[in-house]
């Protein structure tokens, strides 16, 4: 680990235990094992409450004010220029750590920035864009939402029936969106939209910063999951008006912005959920040495000894291959190396999944109790496994590398 980024993550643990776990402390039912309930406004379709927003946006500006969270953002945004190497590094361990506000997992939120819409904004907006939204963005003062997938399309994003039509110097955008996230508290959504081409390509899909109060815009409702509390709505845009100075990017470029988003989210997807993946090892084998079953300690049992075994080798290996690639992204470029990218964030995620379930096993019956974080830690990395690239889609573009066809 290079030194600077091995003392940022000292001075990162001691800011999170004297200024982000005072918070934790003083909102107690918020992180037990009631955490979804009084997280979760019922009566407004089941989004995140005010109160658990509120706590998170206050951890993320103690975090900017301590320095800490706009560490990976360029130095015009106030950031430090992290590399794509450190930020695997501190993804990793804020995980490792466990769930918490240092490192939310039901909103992705963190002490240190995740923040890939104000890399695509600050890459391919306008001076105006930027002025109006950047700075925002980055302190908290407002959300951004994504609308990308649609009921008919997830993975195969360039054959989006969402279209908008130019009228006069206006664009009216008419469609679906699915699993659109944030949008509970967002003042604009990025919306993804035909506006040329065909079916199947992505050239001719055009990016729109779309205000959600606009007149059209409608959250029929939001989607519960298998993680229970979601900001993913269904947004539907009917007749939609937006001027011109809302296209973000070139037009028909659109899905330049979709991958910089992507590239920069697996990437550290991958090593987010290698840290969950150790934690759950390290507090397996933590309760292995400790639990006696049948007159002995349960680690002295070789069934358990060899499932953690196997886990911890995948996870070591896992872990360089990690490194490597985020290395390689520093060196060639973020699309330099798509096909390790998809390899570690398809292994990491899986990881992640199977030392959740290992260590509810391994746990017993208080492993599957919301007592322990595990199952939460499984539900939620869960996800992962398919959201911004499914393991098939990961899959196809390891292919695509490895035979020469056109990536998905």
């Amino acid at each position: 680990m290079p030194a600077d980024v091995e003392q940022f993550v000292k001075d990162l643990d001691v800011f999170i235990e004297s200024g982000i776990r005072p918070l934790e402390a003083a909102n107690p039912d918020l992180f037990d094992h009631r955490r979804e309930f009084t997280r979760t406004d019922l009566d407004r379709g089941g989004i995140p409450t005010r109160r658990w927003r509120e706590l998170m946006l206050e951890a993320r500006r103690h975090a900017d004010a301590a320095g800490f969270y706009r560490y990976p953002l360029p130095a015009a945004l106030g950031g430090r220029d992290g590399t794509n190497l450190a930020m695997a590094v501190i993804r990793e361990h804020l995980a490792g750590l466990g769930p918490g506000l240092h490192a939310e997992l039901s909103h992705e939120a963190s002490v240190v920035a995740n923040l890939p819409l104000a890399l695509v904004l600050h890459e391919y907006g306008t001076p105006e864009q930027r002025e109006r939204y950047l700075e925002r963005l980055i302190r908290g003062d407002l959300e951004m939402a994504f609308g990308l997938t649609e009921p008919g399309h997830g993975s195969d994003a360039t054959h989006l029936e969402t279209t908008a039509r130019r009228d006069g110097d206006d664009w009216i955008i008419t469609g679906v969106k699915r699993f659109n996230s944030v949008v509970d508290v967002a003042e604009v959504d990025l919306v993804f939209a035909r506006t040329s081409g065909r079916h199947g390509k992505a050239e001719g899909i055009t990016a729109f910063l779309v205000p959600t109060d606009a007149p059209g815009f409608e959250i029929p409702y939001y989607h519960w999951t298998f993680s229970m509390p979601s900001d993913h709505a269904e947004v539907r845009l009917d007749g939609v008006r937006v001027p011109s100075s809302a296209v973000l990017g070139e037009v028909g470029r659109g899905l330049d912005c979709a991958q910089l988003f992507v590239h920069e989210n697996r990437i550290r997807q991958a090593a987010s959920s290698l840290g969950a993946a150790q934690f759950c090892i390290d507090e397996s084998v933590r309760y292995a040495k400790e639990r006696v079953v049948f007159g002995k300690p349960l680690h002295e049992h070789q069934g358990i000894q060899w499932q953690l075994v196997e886990l911890q080798t995948d996870a070591e290996l896992l872990r360089n291959t990690l490194y490597k690639t985020a290395w390689l992204m520093d060196t060639h470029g973020r699309t330099g190396v798509t096909d390790k990218v998809s390899m570690v964030n398809l292994r990491g995620n899986q990881l992640a999944c199977r030392a959740a379930d290992r260590a509810m096993q391994i746990h017993g019956g208080v492993g599957y109790t919301r007592h322990k974080p595990f199952e939460f830690i499984y539900r939620h990395h869960r996800r992962y496994r398919i959201t911004e690239g499914s393991d098939e889609l990961q899959l196809r573009r390891i292919a695509g590398s490895m035979f020469g066809f056109r990536k998905g």
